[in-house]
């Protein structure tokens, strides 16, 4: 691991002139480099605010728990392989290790961390998730193939103002990118502080993309192709209601994978996007096509009641182009009131007169 102050400098400029005049280490950000062979965690551990750990091409067999703020972890791209380690870990591994996952971002109960952001490597072969977020601020994941791993790709759950930008999750067992409050309680909905995800590339996972019980998601500009179901919007009978998403200008592709039954959903085939359950959320400006099924979710947008039977409120799907879907381009089998349907291009909807 080679530590590089960089005051204004480049990297190697600074390793030749530490001489007078240079800016105090503590006033600098450094990077840490970590080449094939070092740990990755001794790294982070190492790291201060501000500072950025560069892992170089290469495999490297082991979980990352980051808990600094503003820590910048940056792979050489693609390259940078994160696996799980190839033995199996014991009473000192991480938390990061023992729940499964690849990269973790973990804040406390009283205090989430802040501004951290993992960025260009790959993270595959986790139990858990490829990289996961609890309790955080301003978490940005971006340039981040999470590829093959068990549960999801990329997730967070109790956090806010999250970007996820230019990433590629595919062949995850759940979802590419999983957005929730909480998943081990029951509650309601979680203010995500306008959490962005966008120019993300989700295919050949069980959901493409799932926002559980949040409030004030963008979602946008994403390509969501070959899932068991493309979007899918989750809320239920808690307060607050989950929903004020917005939902616009995906391509959402042919997701027509099958999957079986789960103990909270049945099975799932041919789903583009799906609302369920949630109010004052926007569908707008979307491509869906080619979504086909003969699950309950199946078609291209569906507004569906909850697995508890909570209504779907105020929504409106607006400005979307649907070709080729079934059993509909639109289907709406929630009774919820304020549902709304305009200016979509459509051939077929059920109930007939939405298109």
């Amino acid at each position: 691991m080679k530590r590089c102050h960089l005051a204004y400098l480049a990297c190697g400029a600074a390793l030749v002139s530490a001489g007078a005049g240079a800016v105090p280490a503590a006033a600098a950000h450094q990077t840490l480099v970590v080449r094939p062979g070092e740990s990755i965690q001794k790294a982070v551990d190492a790291a201060r605010a501000g500072d950025t750990v560069l892992v170089l091409a290469g495999t490297y067999h082991e979980s990352v728990l980051i808990g600094t703020d503003r820590v910048t972890l940056r792979g050489a791209g693609a390259r940078t392989i994160v696996r799980p380690a190839a033995v199996k870990t014991g009473k000192d591994a991480n938390g990061c290790a023992k729940n499964g996952a690849g990269i973790c971002v973990i804040g406390t109960k009283t205090r989430n961390v802040e501004g951290v952001t993992v960025a260009d490597l790959t993270v595959t072969g986790f139990a858990r998730a490829g990289v996961f977020g609890m309790a955080t601020d301003r978490m940005t994941v971006r340039h981040v193939h999470a590829v093959g791993n068990d549960t999801w790709g990329i997730a967070q759950e109790r956090s806010t103002r999250g970007v996820f930008r230019e990433n590629v999750a595919e062949r995850n067992g759940d979802a590419g990118v999983f957005l929730a409050n909480t998943i081990k309680e029951e509650a309601g909905a979680y203010d995500a502080g306008r959490t962005l995800v966008e120019h993300n590339r989700l295919d050949d996972n069980r959901i493409g993309l799932t926002v559980r019980r949040l409030r004030n998601v963008n979602i946008q500009e994403n390509g969501i192709r070959g899932n068991c179901a493309g979007v899918f919007v989750v809320g239920d009978e808690n307060t607050p209601k989950a929903g004020h998403l917005t939902v616009a200008r995906n391509l959402v592709l042919e997701n027509n994978k099958s999957c079986p039954k789960t103990a909270r959903l049945p099975a799932l085939q041919g789903s583009g996007i799906v609302l369920t359950g949630v109010e004052q959320t926007r569908v707008t400006g979307n491509y869906v096509r080619g979504n086909a099924g003969r699950s309950p979710f199946s078609g291209g947008i569906v507004l569906f009641k909850s697995m508890v039977g909570a209504t779907g409120e105020n929504n409106r799907v607006d400005g979307n182009m649907l070709r080729a879907n079934a059993p509909a381009d639109l289907v709406n089998t929630d009774t919820g009131k304020g549902n709304s349907f305009a200016r979509n291009s459509c051939r077929a909807s059920k109930p007939a007169g939405l298109c």
